[in-house]
Protein backbone atom coordinates (compact mmCIF):
# COMPACT_ATOMS: atom_id res chain seq x y z
CA UNK A 1 0.00 0.00 0.00
CA UNK A 2 1.12 3.49 -0.85
CA UNK A 3 2.12 5.31 2.31
CA UNK A 4 0.87 8.66 1.29
CA UNK A 5 -2.61 7.21 0.70
CA UNK A 6 -2.70 4.68 4.06
CA UNK A 7 -1.73 8.30 5.91
CA UNK A 8 -4.48 9.96 4.56
CA UNK A 9 -6.86 6.89 5.77
CA UNK A 10 -5.54 6.98 9.03
CA UNK A 11 -6.33 10.50 9.23
CA UNK A 12 -9.80 10.12 8.09
CA UNK A 13 -10.40 7.05 10.80
CA UNK A 14 -9.07 9.13 13.13
CA UNK A 15 -11.97 12.44 12.56
CA UNK A 16 -9.31 14.88 11.73
CA UNK A 17 -10.28 15.14 8.25
CA UNK A 18 -13.80 14.13 6.81
CA UNK A 19 -14.35 13.90 3.08
CA UNK A 20 -17.70 15.34 3.81
CA UNK A 21 -17.10 18.24 6.16
CA UNK A 22 -18.64 21.30 5.26
CA UNK A 23 -16.68 24.23 4.14
CA UNK A 24 -17.45 25.89 7.24
CA UNK A 25 -15.91 23.43 9.59
CA UNK A 26 -12.59 22.88 8.41
CA UNK A 27 -10.18 21.74 10.99
CA UNK A 28 -8.00 24.84 12.20
CA UNK A 29 -5.37 22.00 11.35
CA UNK A 30 -5.87 22.69 7.88
CA UNK A 31 -3.97 25.16 6.11
CA UNK A 32 -5.25 26.34 2.95
CA UNK A 33 -1.76 24.83 1.21
CA UNK A 34 -1.88 21.89 2.43
CA UNK A 35 -1.84 19.36 -0.36
CA UNK A 36 -4.25 17.23 1.50
CA UNK A 37 -7.26 19.37 1.13
CA UNK A 38 -7.70 20.58 -2.49
CA UNK A 39 -8.91 24.34 -2.62
CA UNK A 40 -10.73 24.37 -5.94
CA UNK A 41 -13.33 21.48 -4.30
CA UNK A 42 -16.24 22.16 -2.51
CA UNK A 43 -16.63 19.72 0.71
CA UNK A 44 -20.39 19.09 1.85
CA UNK A 45 -21.43 17.38 5.08
CA UNK A 46 -22.84 14.09 4.86
CA UNK A 47 -26.68 15.21 5.01
CA UNK A 48 -27.92 16.26 1.71
CA UNK A 49 -29.95 18.72 1.91
CA UNK A 50 -31.46 19.90 -1.85
CA UNK A 51 -31.79 23.33 -3.01
CA UNK A 52 -35.34 23.38 -5.18
CA UNK A 53 -35.08 27.52 -5.24
CA UNK A 54 -33.11 27.20 -8.82
CA UNK A 55 -34.96 23.92 -10.31
CA UNK A 56 -37.27 23.78 -12.61
CA UNK A 57 -40.33 21.10 -11.58
CA UNK A 58 -42.52 20.80 -14.33
CA UNK A 59 -45.09 18.67 -13.10
CA UNK A 60 -47.25 21.20 -11.39
CA UNK A 61 -49.13 21.55 -14.50
CA UNK A 62 -53.12 22.65 -14.74
CA UNK A 63 -55.09 24.38 -17.06
CA UNK A 64 -54.71 27.35 -16.64
CA UNK A 65 -56.87 30.29 -18.90
CA UNK A 66 -53.95 32.69 -18.61
CA UNK A 67 -50.59 31.65 -19.14
CA UNK A 68 -47.51 33.50 -17.07
CA UNK A 69 -45.18 31.77 -19.73
CA UNK A 70 -45.25 34.43 -22.68
CA UNK A 71 -44.25 33.15 -26.01
CA UNK A 72 -43.02 35.22 -28.87
CA UNK A 73 -46.27 36.39 -30.96
CA UNK A 74 -45.59 35.92 -35.01
CA UNK A 75 -46.08 38.34 -37.43
CA UNK A 76 -49.99 38.40 -38.55
CA UNK A 77 -48.09 37.05 -42.11
CA UNK A 78 -46.63 34.03 -40.55
CA UNK A 79 -49.85 32.78 -38.55
CA UNK A 80 -51.74 33.14 -41.93
CA UNK A 81 -49.22 30.80 -43.73
CA UNK A 82 -48.86 28.78 -41.25
CA UNK A 83 -52.62 28.29 -40.52
CA UNK A 84 -52.67 24.32 -41.16
CA UNK A 85 -50.19 23.90 -38.62
CA UNK A 86 -51.75 25.81 -35.94
CA UNK A 87 -54.82 23.97 -36.25
CA UNK A 88 -53.17 20.66 -36.44
CA UNK A 89 -51.55 21.67 -33.11
CA UNK A 90 -54.44 23.19 -31.44
CA UNK A 91 -56.72 19.45 -32.38
CA UNK A 92 -53.47 17.70 -30.96
CA UNK A 93 -53.33 19.62 -27.56
CA UNK A 94 -57.04 19.82 -26.99
CA UNK A 95 -57.03 15.60 -27.35
CA UNK A 96 -53.81 15.52 -24.34
CA UNK A 97 -56.46 17.59 -22.66
CA UNK A 98 -58.94 15.09 -23.05
CA UNK A 99 -56.73 11.99 -22.18
CA UNK A 100 -54.52 13.95 -19.47
CA UNK A 101 -57.03 16.03 -17.34
CA UNK A 102 -60.03 14.62 -18.38
CA UNK A 103 -61.11 18.09 -19.71
CA UNK A 104 -64.31 16.87 -22.34
CA UNK A 105 -63.82 18.62 -25.23
CA UNK A 106 -65.49 17.22 -27.97
CA UNK A 107 -65.43 20.54 -30.83
CA UNK A 108 -62.54 22.51 -31.44
CA UNK A 109 -65.05 25.15 -32.20
CA UNK A 110 -65.87 25.13 -28.19
CA UNK A 111 -62.23 26.63 -27.34
CA UNK A 112 -61.31 30.71 -26.86
CA UNK A 113 -58.38 31.01 -29.73
CA UNK A 114 -56.03 32.27 -27.33
CA UNK A 115 -56.23 28.40 -25.11
CA UNK A 116 -53.31 27.35 -27.37
CA UNK A 117 -51.35 25.79 -24.43
CA UNK A 118 -52.50 22.01 -22.80
CA UNK A 119 -50.20 22.34 -19.88
CA UNK A 120 -49.14 25.36 -18.26
CA UNK A 121 -47.09 25.22 -15.37
CA UNK A 122 -47.73 27.58 -12.01
CA UNK A 123 -45.86 29.68 -10.89
CA UNK A 124 -45.88 28.55 -7.52
CA UNK A 125 -43.42 26.87 -5.87
CA UNK A 126 -44.76 25.08 -2.83
CA UNK A 127 -45.08 21.20 -4.31
CA UNK A 128 -47.35 19.95 -1.85
CA UNK A 129 -50.39 22.34 -3.53
CA UNK A 130 -49.82 19.42 -6.99
CA UNK A 131 -52.81 17.37 -7.75
CA UNK A 132 -54.35 15.72 -10.16
CA UNK A 133 -58.04 16.24 -10.87
CA UNK A 134 -60.19 13.23 -10.59
CA UNK A 135 -61.58 11.97 -13.93
CA UNK A 136 -65.61 12.26 -13.93
CA UNK A 137 -67.29 8.52 -13.89
CA UNK A 138 -68.51 9.54 -17.41
CA UNK A 139 -65.15 10.36 -19.20
CA UNK A 140 -64.24 7.05 -19.60
CA UNK A 141 -66.01 5.16 -22.41
CA UNK A 142 -68.95 3.15 -21.10
CA UNK A 143 -68.63 0.73 -23.72
CA UNK A 144 -66.07 -2.27 -22.74
CA UNK A 145 -65.94 -3.54 -26.22
CA UNK A 146 -64.44 -0.34 -27.30
CA UNK A 147 -61.58 -0.74 -29.79
CA UNK A 148 -60.42 2.95 -29.76
CA UNK A 149 -56.82 3.90 -27.62
CA UNK A 150 -59.24 6.97 -26.39
CA UNK A 151 -62.07 7.93 -24.89
CA UNK A 152 -65.13 8.24 -26.11
CA UNK A 153 -65.05 12.28 -25.76
CA UNK A 154 -61.71 12.56 -27.86
CA UNK A 155 -63.47 10.25 -30.39
CA UNK A 156 -66.31 12.87 -30.68
CA UNK A 157 -63.41 15.26 -31.05
CA UNK A 158 -61.42 13.82 -33.77
CA UNK A 159 -65.02 13.52 -35.58
CA UNK A 160 -66.05 16.75 -35.41
CA UNK A 161 -65.93 18.29 -38.87
CA UNK A 162 -63.22 20.89 -39.98
CA UNK A 163 -63.56 23.81 -41.55
CA UNK A 164 -61.50 23.83 -45.33
CA UNK A 165 -59.21 26.18 -45.83
CA UNK A 166 -60.34 28.29 -48.76
CA UNK A 167 -57.45 28.69 -51.59
CA UNK A 168 -57.41 31.37 -53.88
CA UNK A 169 -55.41 30.34 -57.20
CA UNK A 170 -52.74 32.73 -58.26
CA UNK A 171 -53.39 32.35 -61.68
CA UNK A 172 -56.56 34.29 -63.72
CA UNK A 173 -59.49 31.75 -65.04
CA UNK A 174 -59.71 34.16 -68.50
CA UNK A 175 -57.82 36.59 -70.18
CA UNK A 176 -59.76 38.86 -72.33
CA UNK A 177 -57.69 41.46 -75.26
CA UNK A 178 -58.67 44.92 -74.88
CA UNK A 179 -56.87 46.56 -77.16
CA UNK A 180 -56.72 50.66 -76.53
CA UNK A 181 -57.42 50.07 -72.96
CA UNK A 182 -56.13 53.44 -71.78
CA UNK A 183 -53.22 53.89 -68.88
CA UNK A 184 -54.96 56.52 -67.24
CA UNK A 185 -55.24 56.50 -63.37
CA UNK A 186 -57.67 58.83 -63.51
CA UNK A 187 -60.50 56.79 -65.42
CA UNK A 188 -62.80 54.16 -64.69
CA UNK A 189 -63.61 51.97 -68.23
CA UNK A 190 -64.65 48.80 -66.54
CA UNK A 191 -67.80 47.60 -65.33
CA UNK A 192 -69.73 44.54 -64.49
CA UNK A 193 -73.35 44.91 -64.35
CA UNK A 194 -76.01 42.81 -62.21
CA UNK A 195 -77.14 41.37 -65.22
CA UNK A 196 -73.60 39.65 -65.75
CA UNK A 197 -72.47 42.18 -68.53
CA UNK A 198 -68.94 43.69 -68.71
CA UNK A 199 -68.86 47.05 -70.40
CA UNK A 200 -65.18 48.31 -71.02
CA UNK A 201 -64.28 51.54 -73.00
CA UNK A 202 -61.58 50.94 -75.47
CA UNK A 203 -60.82 54.03 -77.21
CA UNK A 204 -63.78 56.02 -79.15
CA UNK A 205 -66.22 52.70 -78.51
CA UNK A 206 -68.00 51.37 -75.78
CA UNK A 207 -67.89 47.13 -75.71
CA UNK A 208 -70.28 44.52 -73.53
CA UNK A 209 -68.97 41.43 -73.14
CA UNK A 210 -72.13 38.81 -71.72
CA UNK A 211 -70.44 36.10 -68.96
CA UNK A 212 -72.63 34.31 -69.60
CA UNK A 213 -72.33 33.44 -73.50
CA UNK A 214 -69.05 35.25 -73.94
CA UNK A 215 -70.80 37.13 -76.90
CA UNK A 216 -68.94 40.78 -77.53
CA UNK A 217 -71.08 43.48 -78.95
CA UNK A 218 -70.13 47.47 -79.79
CA UNK A 219 -73.08 49.62 -77.77
CA UNK A 220 -71.10 52.51 -79.27
CA UNK A 221 -68.99 54.39 -81.07
CA UNK A 222 -67.96 58.53 -80.44
CA UNK A 223 -65.98 58.63 -83.24
CA UNK A 224 -67.93 60.27 -85.21
CA UNK A 225 -68.38 63.31 -82.28
CA UNK A 226 -64.42 63.19 -82.07
CA UNK A 227 -64.84 62.15 -79.00
CA UNK A 228 -63.10 59.29 -76.60
CA UNK A 229 -64.50 56.88 -73.80
CA UNK A 230 -63.01 57.95 -70.10
CA UNK A 231 -66.01 56.54 -67.94
CA UNK A 232 -68.34 53.78 -68.27
CA UNK A 233 -71.32 52.30 -65.48
CA UNK A 234 -74.28 50.55 -65.01
CA UNK A 235 -77.28 51.50 -63.44
CA UNK A 236 -78.54 49.18 -60.47
CA UNK A 237 -81.09 46.92 -62.67
CA UNK A 238 -78.62 46.32 -65.16
CA UNK A 239 -80.58 47.61 -68.11
CA UNK A 240 -79.27 51.22 -68.59
CA UNK A 241 -75.24 52.18 -68.69
CA UNK A 242 -73.98 55.71 -68.66
CA UNK A 243 -71.28 56.34 -70.34
CA UNK A 244 -68.99 59.63 -69.60
CA UNK A 245 -66.96 61.51 -72.57
CA UNK A 246 -63.34 63.58 -73.12
CA UNK A 247 -65.85 66.40 -73.78
CA UNK A 248 -67.47 66.58 -70.95
CA UNK A 249 -70.90 64.84 -72.00
CA UNK A 250 -72.64 61.95 -70.04
CA UNK A 251 -74.78 59.61 -72.27
CA UNK A 252 -77.55 57.52 -71.34
CA UNK A 253 -77.71 54.21 -72.99
CA UNK A 254 -80.65 51.73 -73.15
CA UNK A 255 -78.37 48.26 -73.61
CA UNK A 256 -81.34 45.80 -74.66
CA UNK A 257 -82.26 47.67 -77.54
CA UNK A 258 -79.19 49.80 -78.07
CA UNK A 259 -80.18 53.19 -78.13
CA UNK A 260 -78.72 56.43 -76.79
CA UNK A 261 -81.68 57.93 -74.46
CA UNK A 262 -80.26 61.34 -73.38
CA UNK A 263 -76.83 63.32 -72.90
CA UNK A 264 -76.54 65.41 -70.56
CA UNK A 265 -74.36 68.45 -70.63
CA UNK A 266 -72.85 70.63 -68.40
CA UNK A 267 -69.51 69.33 -67.48
CA UNK A 268 -66.47 71.26 -69.25
CA UNK A 269 -63.85 68.78 -69.17
CA UNK A 270 -63.66 65.05 -69.04
CA UNK A 271 -65.71 62.74 -67.17
CA UNK A 272 -63.59 60.57 -65.12
CA UNK A 273 -66.32 59.14 -62.90
CA UNK A 274 -69.39 58.10 -62.62
CA UNK A 275 -71.78 56.36 -59.70
CA UNK A 276 -75.81 55.73 -59.61
CA UNK A 277 -78.18 55.97 -57.09
CA UNK A 278 -81.75 54.79 -58.05
CA UNK A 279 -82.60 56.55 -61.08
CA UNK A 280 -79.68 59.53 -59.99
CA UNK A 281 -76.86 59.92 -61.44
CA UNK A 282 -73.18 61.48 -60.13
CA UNK A 283 -70.67 62.68 -62.15
CA UNK A 284 -67.37 63.88 -61.50
CA UNK A 285 -65.28 65.94 -63.46
CA UNK A 286 -61.95 67.61 -64.56
CA UNK A 287 -63.45 70.65 -63.89
CA UNK A 288 -63.19 69.91 -60.33
CA UNK A 289 -67.74 69.84 -59.82
CA UNK A 290 -70.01 66.99 -59.09
CA UNK A 291 -73.52 66.88 -60.83
CA UNK A 292 -76.40 64.83 -59.16
CA UNK A 293 -78.95 64.54 -62.31
CA UNK A 294 -82.56 62.23 -61.96
CA UNK A 295 -81.90 60.70 -65.66
CA UNK A 296 -85.90 60.46 -65.69
CA UNK A 297 -86.42 63.89 -65.62
CA UNK A 298 -82.74 65.30 -67.33
CA UNK A 299 -84.87 68.81 -68.75
CA UNK A 300 -86.99 69.59 -66.15
CA UNK A 301 -84.95 69.24 -62.51
CA UNK A 302 -82.54 71.71 -61.76
CA UNK A 303 -78.87 69.76 -61.84
CA UNK A 304 -77.28 69.68 -57.87
CA UNK A 305 -74.11 70.51 -58.10
CA UNK A 306 -71.94 69.57 -56.05
CA UNK A 307 -68.58 72.37 -54.83
CA UNK A 308 -65.70 71.58 -53.20
CA UNK A 309 -63.06 70.01 -54.48
CA UNK A 310 -59.68 71.84 -55.73
CA UNK A 311 -58.48 69.31 -58.65
CA UNK A 312 -59.86 67.18 -60.77
CA UNK A 313 -62.29 64.52 -59.54
CA UNK A 314 -61.55 61.04 -59.86
CA UNK A 315 -63.57 58.65 -57.33
CA UNK A 316 -66.95 58.37 -56.88
CA UNK A 317 -69.42 55.45 -54.90
CA UNK A 318 -72.51 55.90 -53.16
CA UNK A 319 -73.32 54.29 -49.60
CA UNK A 320 -75.20 50.87 -49.55
CA UNK A 321 -78.07 53.00 -47.78
CA UNK A 322 -78.45 55.04 -50.83
CA UNK A 323 -77.81 58.30 -48.03
CA UNK A 324 -74.41 59.31 -48.96
CA UNK A 325 -71.84 60.17 -51.46
CA UNK A 326 -67.98 59.37 -51.27
CA UNK A 327 -66.05 61.38 -53.63
CA UNK A 328 -62.00 61.59 -53.96
CA UNK A 329 -60.07 63.87 -55.79
CA UNK A 330 -56.64 64.84 -57.42
CA UNK A 331 -56.40 67.62 -54.49
CA UNK A 332 -56.10 64.49 -51.93
CA UNK A 333 -59.32 65.01 -50.41
CA UNK A 334 -61.94 62.59 -49.62
CA UNK A 335 -65.49 64.11 -49.10
CA UNK A 336 -68.16 62.98 -47.64
CA UNK A 337 -71.47 64.51 -48.82
CA UNK A 338 -75.84 63.82 -47.76
CA UNK A 339 -79.20 64.13 -50.02
CA UNK A 340 -79.75 67.68 -48.99
CA UNK A 341 -76.78 69.48 -48.58
CA UNK A 342 -74.56 71.17 -51.67
CA UNK A 343 -71.41 71.01 -49.57
CA UNK A 344 -69.30 67.94 -47.51
CA UNK A 345 -70.47 66.39 -44.67
CA UNK A 346 -67.23 65.32 -43.51
CA UNK A 347 -63.41 65.95 -44.93
CA UNK A 348 -60.69 63.92 -44.77
CA UNK A 349 -57.10 65.25 -45.35
CA UNK A 350 -55.08 62.59 -44.28
CA UNK A 351 -53.98 61.11 -47.43
CA UNK A 352 -50.59 62.22 -49.46
CA UNK A 353 -51.57 61.81 -53.12
CA UNK A 354 -54.59 61.57 -55.42
CA UNK A 355 -57.71 59.19 -54.01
CA UNK A 356 -59.18 57.11 -56.36
CA UNK A 357 -59.92 54.18 -54.77
CA UNK A 358 -63.02 54.49 -52.58
CA UNK A 359 -65.53 51.56 -51.40
CA UNK A 360 -68.26 51.64 -48.45
CA UNK A 361 -68.50 48.31 -46.65
CA UNK A 362 -72.12 46.29 -47.33
CA UNK A 363 -71.34 44.48 -43.85
CA UNK A 364 -70.79 47.22 -41.14
CA UNK A 365 -72.53 50.54 -41.56
CA UNK A 366 -70.62 53.58 -42.33
CA UNK A 367 -67.52 52.40 -42.33
CA UNK A 368 -65.42 53.56 -45.65
CA UNK A 369 -62.22 52.50 -47.14
CA UNK A 370 -60.26 55.23 -49.55
CA UNK A 371 -57.13 54.62 -50.92
CA UNK A 372 -54.09 56.99 -52.00
CA UNK A 373 -51.77 56.93 -55.02
CA UNK A 374 -47.81 57.10 -55.21
CA UNK A 375 -47.06 59.20 -52.75
CA UNK A 376 -49.26 57.13 -50.12
CA UNK A 377 -49.45 54.22 -50.90
CA UNK A 378 -52.10 53.44 -48.06
CA UNK A 379 -55.48 52.30 -47.75
CA UNK A 380 -57.12 54.19 -44.56
CA UNK A 381 -60.40 53.03 -42.84
CA UNK A 382 -63.29 55.94 -41.93
CA UNK A 383 -66.08 55.59 -39.47
CA UNK A 384 -68.54 58.22 -41.35
CA UNK A 385 -71.23 57.94 -38.40
CA UNK A 386 -68.21 59.89 -36.03
CA UNK A 387 -66.10 60.99 -38.41
CA UNK A 388 -62.90 58.93 -37.24
CA UNK A 389 -60.30 57.64 -38.51
CA UNK A 390 -59.90 53.61 -37.80
CA UNK A 391 -57.36 52.29 -39.43
CA UNK A 392 -54.84 52.52 -41.94
CA UNK A 393 -52.26 50.08 -43.55
CA UNK A 394 -49.44 50.94 -46.06
CA UNK A 395 -49.68 48.87 -48.79
CA UNK A 396 -45.94 50.06 -50.94
CA UNK A 397 -47.88 50.74 -53.92
CA UNK A 398 -50.09 53.24 -55.41
CA UNK A 399 -53.78 52.03 -54.50
CA UNK A 400 -56.22 52.11 -57.86
CA UNK A 401 -59.06 49.99 -56.68
CA UNK A 402 -60.92 48.93 -53.35
CA UNK A 403 -63.56 46.68 -53.16
CA UNK A 404 -65.85 44.70 -50.08
CA UNK A 405 -66.42 41.29 -50.64
CA UNK A 406 -70.60 40.96 -50.89
CA UNK A 407 -70.30 37.55 -48.52
CA UNK A 408 -67.51 38.25 -46.26
CA UNK A 409 -65.65 40.76 -44.42
CA UNK A 410 -62.54 40.59 -46.58
CA UNK A 411 -61.41 43.76 -49.53
CA UNK A 412 -59.42 43.30 -52.74
CA UNK A 413 -57.35 45.96 -53.33
CA UNK A 414 -55.25 46.47 -56.66
CA UNK A 415 -51.91 48.68 -57.29
CA UNK A 416 -49.75 50.46 -59.25
CA UNK A 417 -46.38 51.34 -59.00
CA UNK A 418 -44.54 49.66 -58.37
CA UNK A 419 -45.61 46.01 -57.75
CA UNK A 420 -48.85 45.46 -60.00
CA UNK A 421 -50.54 43.46 -57.30
CA UNK A 422 -53.97 42.48 -56.68
CA UNK A 423 -53.99 42.49 -52.79
CA UNK A 424 -56.78 40.22 -50.88
CA UNK A 425 -57.08 41.61 -46.93
CA UNK A 426 -59.04 40.10 -44.16
CA UNK A 427 -60.57 42.34 -42.34
CA UNK A 428 -60.38 43.85 -39.32
CA UNK A 429 -57.09 42.27 -38.69
CA UNK A 430 -55.75 43.41 -42.28
CA UNK A 431 -53.68 40.01 -42.61
CA UNK A 432 -53.12 39.54 -46.51
CA UNK A 433 -55.13 36.23 -47.84
CA UNK A 434 -53.31 36.54 -51.09
CA UNK A 435 -51.30 38.69 -53.31
CA UNK A 436 -52.15 38.06 -57.54
CA UNK A 437 -49.53 39.05 -60.17
CA UNK A 438 -49.69 38.60 -63.69
CA UNK A 439 -50.06 42.29 -65.21
CA UNK A 440 -47.22 44.13 -66.61
CA UNK A 441 -48.89 47.73 -66.34
CA UNK A 442 -50.68 49.47 -63.28
CA UNK A 443 -54.06 47.31 -62.43
CA UNK A 444 -56.09 50.68 -63.05
CA UNK A 445 -59.76 48.94 -63.19
CA UNK A 446 -61.36 46.81 -60.94
CA UNK A 447 -65.16 45.03 -61.08
CA UNK A 448 -66.80 42.61 -59.35
CA UNK A 449 -69.17 39.86 -60.48
CA UNK A 450 -72.61 39.82 -59.76
CA UNK A 451 -72.41 36.88 -57.45
CA UNK A 452 -69.82 38.23 -55.73
CA UNK A 453 -67.34 35.66 -56.10
CA UNK A 454 -65.15 36.74 -59.37
CA UNK A 455 -63.41 40.10 -60.20
CA UNK A 456 -62.04 41.43 -63.23
CA UNK A 457 -58.73 43.99 -63.67
CA UNK A 458 -57.77 45.89 -66.29
CA UNK A 459 -54.15 47.46 -66.78
CA UNK A 460 -52.21 49.19 -69.60
CA UNK A 461 -50.97 45.99 -70.91
CA UNK A 462 -54.39 45.95 -72.60
CA UNK A 463 -55.85 42.82 -71.10
CA UNK A 464 -58.44 42.19 -68.65
CA UNK A 465 -58.04 39.39 -66.29
CA UNK A 466 -60.82 37.69 -64.33
CA UNK A 467 -59.80 36.03 -60.65
CA UNK A 468 -61.62 33.72 -58.36
CA UNK A 469 -61.05 35.27 -55.21
CA UNK A 470 -63.78 35.69 -52.82
CA UNK A 471 -66.51 32.80 -51.64
CA UNK A 472 -70.26 32.86 -52.50
CA UNK A 473 -71.23 31.62 -49.16
CA UNK A 474 -71.98 34.25 -46.62
CA UNK A 475 -69.62 34.16 -43.17
CA UNK A 476 -71.88 32.36 -39.94
CA UNK A 477 -69.82 34.77 -37.77
CA UNK A 478 -71.38 37.59 -37.32
CA UNK A 479 -69.50 41.21 -37.05
CA UNK A 480 -68.93 42.30 -33.17
CA UNK A 481 -67.82 45.88 -34.94
CA UNK A 482 -70.83 48.93 -32.93
CA UNK A 483 -70.90 50.34 -36.53
CA UNK A 484 -72.76 46.81 -37.48
CA UNK A 485 -76.58 48.35 -37.71
CA UNK A 486 -78.15 45.65 -39.26
CA UNK A 487 -77.81 42.83 -37.17
CA UNK A 488 -79.27 44.74 -34.34
CA UNK A 489 -83.03 45.28 -33.11
CA UNK A 490 -83.83 48.87 -33.09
Amino acid sequence: MDPEYEKRLLRQQNGQVSPYASPLSLSPRMSPGSPVASPSKDKYGDRFIPSRAGSSWHINFNMSKSSPVSSPTPSAKSKDSNSETVKDGLAYSCLLKNELLAAGIEDLKDQPPDERKVLVPKDSKNLFRYHIPRRSLDFNDPSPYSLSPVGSKSQKLLRSPRKAVRKISKIPFKVLDAPELQDDFYLNLVDWSSQNVLSVGLGTCVYLWSACTSQVTRLCDLSSDNDTVTSVSWSERGNLVAVGTHKGYVQIWDVAATKKLNTLEGHTARVGALAWNADILSSGSRDRLIFQRDIRTPCVAPDRKLIGHKQEVCGLKWSPDHQHLASGGNDNKLYVWNMTSTNPVQTYNEHLAAVKAISWSPHQHGLLASGGGTADRCIRFWNTLTGQPLQCVDTGSQVCNLAWSKHSNELVSTHGYSQNQILVWKYPSLVQIAKLTGHTYRVLYLAMSPDGEAIVTGAGDETLRFWNVFSKTRSTKESKSVLNLFTRIR
